[in-house]
This record gives C-alpha cells, sequence and structure tokens, in this order.
C-alpha cells in the first residue's frame, strides 16, 4: 500500500527567520500502513535534489525485500520546503501577488525544513519514529528534528552529514551559487531561467560528490591518441544537462543557502551542548573518502551523541556511496537495530 499526497497547511509558517508562508503545501509519499500501536514509523529524510518517493533513490534500504520494506513498516518521505517536487518552492505562486515567487522567495534553514516534517507528522497522527534517518542534507534535517524534540525518535541514523556545514561545503555550494548568476536569464522571472548556469553548478557539484579513483574507474580514457571529446567531459555535461530536466535553478539556490545554514549551535549553548541533546539511539556512519562530509564530522557527531555508535564504509565514489552502498548500509543498520531492539527488551524485564 502505497499514497502519493500533498498536504496543504492551513495556517501560516513561521521560519526562522520570523517571516512567514501562507498556503504551504508538503507533498509526501507513504508506504505500508500504521500499526494499532503506531510505532512502526519509519522516516527518511532526503538530500539536496531528491523526491519523496524513497523507495525509488533508496532502492536497496528500502523497498519490498529491503531492510526498510512497507510489509513491515510504515515509512513517510516528505519532499522538503523549496524543492521543486510538490512543496511550496520559488516557482509556487505567491498568493499576495498571483505570480510566481522566483527570488522573492523567503530563504529557509534546516530547522524550517525539521518543522514542516512536523507538520506533517500531526496531520499523519504520528507522535513516534521508530527510526529517523537521513543522508548528507536529510542527515542534517533528521538532527535537527531530533534536537527539536517536538517528536520521539527511537533511533536516530545519520548518514554522511554533520553537525555545522564547514567552511569548504560552504564555498563549493557558494561557487555553484556563483555559477548560476552567470546566466543572466536566472534574473528573467522564467520557469527557465538559469538553466545554463544549474549544469554548470551541478558539474562543479559531482566533483564534490565523488573521487579522484572514482573518476578513473568510469572516465579513464582507453586510448592514448585523443586530444579532445574526452570521457569525462562529455560525463560533466551529461549529468548537468540530467538535472536541469528535472529541476529549477531557484529552488537549487535555496536549497544550497539551506544546507549553508546548517548548524545545530545556533542559538544554543554550543554545537557541543546541542549534540549532547539528542535522546535517540543513534548511528553515525561516514564514508572514509567522503571529500564533502569528511569522515572526521561524522566521528565528532558519535563522540557528542550521547552513547553512538560509529560505523564507516570504504567506497570509491565517496560521498555518492550513501545512495550507492546499500548492501553495506543494510547490514550496519540492520545490525545497530537489533542491538538497540535487544537493549530494549533487556530493560523492560529490569523495570518490570
Amino acid at each position: 500500500m502505497s499514497t502519493t499526497a500533498t498536504y496543504k497547511y492551513p495556517k501560516l509558517f513561521k521560519l526562522e527567520s520570523g517571516k512567514k508562508l501562507r498556503h504551504v503545501e508538503i507533498a509526501y509519499q507513504t508506504y505500508g500502513k500504521l500499526n494499532a500501536n503506531k510505532d512502526n514509523v519509519i522516516w527518511a529524510c532526503h538530500a539536496l535534489t531528491a523526491n519523496a518517493d524513497v523507495l525509488d533513490w533508496w532502492d536497496g534500504l528500502f523497498g519490498n525485500s529491503a531492510l526498510f520494506n512497507p510489509n513491515e513498516h510504515f515509512i513517510v518521505c516528505a519532499n522538503i520546503l523549496g524543492s521543486n517536487y510538490g512543496t511550496t518552492n520559488p516557482l509556487s505562486i505567491n498568493s499576495v501577488t498571483g505570480q510566481p515567487y522566483y527570488l522573492s522567495f523567503p530563504e529557509f534553514t534546516i530547522r524550517d525544513l525539521a518543522g514542516l516534517h512536523q507538520l506533517l507528522a500531526n496531520h499523519l497522527g504520528i507522535n513516534s519514529i521508530k527510526v529517523l534517518i537521513g543522508g548528507s542534507l536529510g542527515g542534517q534535517q533528521a538532527l535537527e528534528w531530533s534536537i527539536a524534540k517536538t517528536i520521539n525518535v527511537e533511533n536516530l541514523i545519520l548518514v554522511a552529514t554533520n553537525a555545522v556545514h564547514s567552511p569548504w561545503g560552504i564555498a563549493f555550494n557558494e561557487s555553484q551559487r556563483l555559477a548560476i548568476s552567470t546566466d543572466r536569464t536566472f534574473y528573467a522571472n522564467q520557469p527557465d531561467g538559469g538553466l545554463k548556469g544549474l549544469k554548470a553548478a551541478r558539474s562543479i557539484a559531482l566533483l564534490s560528490y565523488r573521487t579522484y579513483e572514482a573518476y578513473a574507474a568510469t572516465q579513464l580514457e582507453s586510448v592514448n591518441d585523443k586530444t579532445g571529446n574526452y570521457r569525462a567531459s562529455s560525463y560533466q555535461n551529461y549529468q548537468g544537462e540530467k538535472l536541469c530536466k528535472r529541476f529549477n535553478a531557484y529552488s537549487y539556490w535555496y536549497l544550497s543557502k539551506a544546507m549553508d545554514s546548517h548548524n545545530v549551535g545556533r542559538g544554543k549553548k554550543s554545537i557541543v551542548a546541542a549534540l549532547a541533546e539528542v535522546e535517540a539511539n543513534t548511528l553515525v556512519i561516514g564514508i572514509d573518502n567522503d571529500i564533502l562530509f569528511p569522515i572526521s564530522e561524522q566521528k565528532f557527531l558519535a563522540e557528542h551523541i550521547t552513547d553512538a555508535q560509529f560505523s564507516s564504509i570504504n567506497c570509491a565514489y565517496g560521498h555518492d556511496g550513501f545512495l550507492i552502498e546499500t548492501d553495506k548500509l543494510t547490514n550496519i543498520i540492520g545490525n545497530f537495530l537489533k542491538e538497540s531492539s535487544d537493549k530494549k527488551i533487556i530493560k523492560l524485564h529490569q523495570t518490570a
């Protein structure tokens, strides 16, 4: 059983900045059935340009025969604010002007994305999440939501993510926005504005998602006499064009800024103090050669979230490994959840 739907929030949604959005819509998908105890919820938070169809983009970890399957679990994935897969975004109509927002869309933060998840959870009648999981930008959302304590999270799984977005990560995002801004059509207020810039931005981003070894393995030339038309060049162009067919430059612009805003220490005593507020059983997974979210960032999370477990994955693809290495993730997460369940049973016996 799967459902694709849109929830229209009837009230004003107040952003962390203090600005408010009217008529916010949240596109989401659910799979499976919520049980009588409402304790079988698996909530997946998606990354930068993904959508709410988690069984598609995280296939192998989610699916009918996967660890997280709709036969046992009630799986929820919501499209995030600013994305163009059904949730309110810069191309949505501003009810005040009757025109799309474009660059008048208010900036938002990772906390705002978590706040939107909570609105949907309330709508669905969910007050407890068995497993809250996210990778990259999705992990940032999951972490902020667990710190907010607006819902009970039993198990938190953070993959290839961090507590605060790094200067290195911000520099990558700014470079992508600079590429977008060189495309004059970005300021023309039209749905396809900035697409040439978006293509260049995606090319830049891909270099942070992959590794030297990955390109050497997949894009190396088989002959020595070429002086042009290189495989690596074609690949960058292809990936840029591929994104332009399914995304827009305005959503990309705002979502990259939201990622830059990520800092769990904002408004808190410190980043460490904020991480200490996480109460869920936590598993942090890093990728050994991730250059965008270096493994040191995941180790930092595990060191400062109380009793968190840490595990690492070796993957030639770097950051994108969190989407690719689903067999390894299944093994690590499956063992963690079994241990967590065993501890819960022991604790119940001790208190009985």
